[in-house]
């Protein structure tokens, strides 16, 4: 699958940050059946790698990619647990070129137009935009749209159920990311019916 593959699977990437490994299974599983098959399991805690790889082994619905990519040993790392896609919070021509050697998909992000333009030159036609909210938000994609009308984008960063839908209007959108489809608290009282709620509600937004 490529990036715009996967970007495409739903509206909605959950973003999630595993501190419990025993949560990753049950977690992965309730977002799929809520229809979010796409799942970045963000590199910030150390029970990340296991996780992911719990989430790989155990649901192969699901399609795990890591996130918080940042350094060579991520990459390597994603490449040997068998995760299915990258995503970076910004962008250099070092990361890319890792990711290119690994064959694994990957969403770099961008927040500027000349972050942007040197992400395109270097092949990368799907960005995450990040972080979204601060960066301008709808109004800073809208803007970006004109000149660069071949870009699609997954915005992530400060965008919740309510705000979701207007990025997902936008031509240049192909998905959004979010955490709000698995909140800690939730996940913390293994509240798996809760996560499958807001999951299948965030896949109901659908692009217009």
């Amino acid at each position: 699958m490529s990036i715009r593959d996967i970007t495409g699977l739903a509206p909605v990437i959950p973003i999630i940050t595993i501190d419990d490994a025993a949560t990753a299974v049950p977690l992965a599983r309730a977002l799929v059946a809520g229809g979010l098959p796409a799942i970045e399991v963000t590199l910030r805690t150390e029970a990340a790698l296991d996780a992911a790889r719990a989430m790989i082994a155990q649901v192969p619905e699901a399609v795990i990619g890591l996130g918080t990519v940042l350094r060579r040993e991520h990459v390597a790392a994603a490449r040997d647990i068998g995760a299915r896609f990258l995503v970076s919070p910004g962008f250099s021509t070092e990361l890319a070129e890792l990711a290119r050697q690994s064959k694994l998909p990957f969403l770099p992000g961008i927040a500027t137009p000349s972050e942007l333009m040197a992400a395109l030159a270097a092949g990368f036609p799907v960005l995450k935009f990040f972080p979204a909210e601060p960066a301008g938000g709808v109004d800073m994609l809208r803007a970006l749209h004109g000149p660069f009308p071949d870009a699609a984008f997954c915005p992530t960063g400060g965008i919740d159920a309510a705000k979701a839908p207007s990025y997902l209007e936008l031509p240049n959108v192909v998905a959004v990311g979010g955490s709000w489809v698995a909140p800690r608290t939730a996940v913390i009282a293994r509240d798996w019916q809760k996560v499958t709620a807001l999951a299948r509600a965030a896949r109901d937004l659908r692009k217009r």
